[in-house]
């Protein structure tokens, strides 16, 4: 009996932890062509409702000013669209990262600038969730 109970709380915690690791905060996204002023992301996975932000970005891989956004679902949405402000050009380097829908004045509005705190970027682990596409 003790043999099965254990064997049953480690299926159960394996299956916890699978859960849990679909669940986290991501962005999955190619290098592609946004000559028609969209780029996309092929999953993203929000913790709460929030907001797929693109950013430019260089060589140094940190936050530039934002060119684009998406409202994003809880939990995965697949190829999320965010619609970019300004020109890129190919070659320029576009960071797509998940915000959160806190701190703001207004609920479903983005109001998120440069270093603010409202709609500002999640983090897991201290870390941004983001990834980095180039401009085709």
């Amino acid at each position: 009996m003790i043999t099965r109970t254990l064997i049953a709380t480690a299926a159960l915690a394996t299956l916890a932890t699978a859960v849990s690791a679909q669940d986290m905060p991501m962005v999955e996204a190619m290098d592609q062509d946004v000559s028609n002023g969209i780029v996309s992301a092929q999953t993203v996975t929000a913790p709460a409702n929030g907001w797929l932000v693109v950013h430019r970005t260089g060589d140094d891989m940190k936050p530039g000013p934002v060119v684009g956004h998406a409202p994003l679902r809880a939990g995965t949405t697949e190829d999320v669209a965010a619609i970019l402000t300004e020109e890129v050009a190919p070659g320029d380097k576009l960071m797509l990262m998940v915000h959160s829908e806190d701190g703001g004045m207004q609920t479903g509005i983005f109001e998120y600038t440069l270093g603010a705190t409202e709609d500002g970027p999640i983090r897991m682990d201290g870390n941004l969730v983001m990834t980095v596409v180039e401009a085709q």
